[in-house]
């Protein structure tokens, strides 16, 4: 099968269980701040981290499996665009404070998630 279905599949159930959070999310957090999108970030980058350090140190997996975890799954499950669009509707709805927490916290522990997850797999591994 081509690379391109690898990752439309992949995509196809990252998007699914993205749903899942946002349903989870909601219904635990309510929807007054974007948590939904902050956790799949956060998440989504710490398995990125995880997961890449893992195909890098044990797995040997070839392009279609790493385009198809990577691009596909976790390109479906995170959300940078919709990050985008939840940061303009709270600074258009005047809650410029919430607006900048949201940006900092997005990008800063997303950031921080990824070196966690990679660190994670380096320690687990460590020879």
């Amino acid at each position: 099968m081509p690379v391109v279905l690898w990752v439309a599949l992949g995509g196809a159930i990252g998007s699914a269980a993205r749903y899942g959070v946002n349903v989870w999310s909601g219904r635990m957090f309510g929807s007054e701040f974007p948590w939904q999108t902050l956790i799949v970030n956060i998440l989504g980058c710490f398995i990125m981290g995880a997961l890449t350090e893992m195909m890098a140190l044990k797995l040997n997996v070839g392009q279609e499996t790493r385009a198809f975890l990577t691009t596909g799954i976790l390109g479906g499950f995170t959300t940078f665009s919709a990050f985008s669009l939840d940061f303009a509707y709270l600074v258009e709805r005047k809650q410029v404070m919430a607006a900048g927490g949201y940006a900092l916290a997005s990008v800063v522990i997303s950031l921080i998630a990824v070196f966690a997850g990679m660190n994670l797999i380096r320690t687990l591994y460590a020879a």
